[in-house]
């Protein structure tokens, strides 16, 4: 899964449309667009900071970056099924 489907599986998990996401990020709506909809390849570091160290959802840092969790150390996948859990 890429960086920006990831995004939207947070975003649809937190139950916030794109522009709530956005709002709370500072991520602009283009850009969180751009990532979501696969227009860009990748997603700029700084953006991708903004995302995992936000109290809200630096809870899936390490799976956003790894795809792994540890629910031991409170890293979690916002998907039901399917992740890597290592700690």
């Amino acid at each position: 899964m890429d960086l920006g489907s990831k995004l939207k599986e947070i975003r649809h998990t937190e139950r916030l449309t794109q522009t709530e996401f956005g709002e709370l990020t500072g991520i602009k709506l283009e850009t969180l667009k751009s990532y979501e909809y696969g227009r860009s390849k990748s997603v700029s570091s700084v953006e991708l900071l903004k995302v995992t160290t936000h109290p809200r959802f630096e809870k899936y840092a390490l799976w956003l970056v790894t795809g792994k969790t540890c629910s031991e150390c409170g890293q979690i996948t916002p998907l039901i099924e399917g992740a890597m859990t290592t700690c």
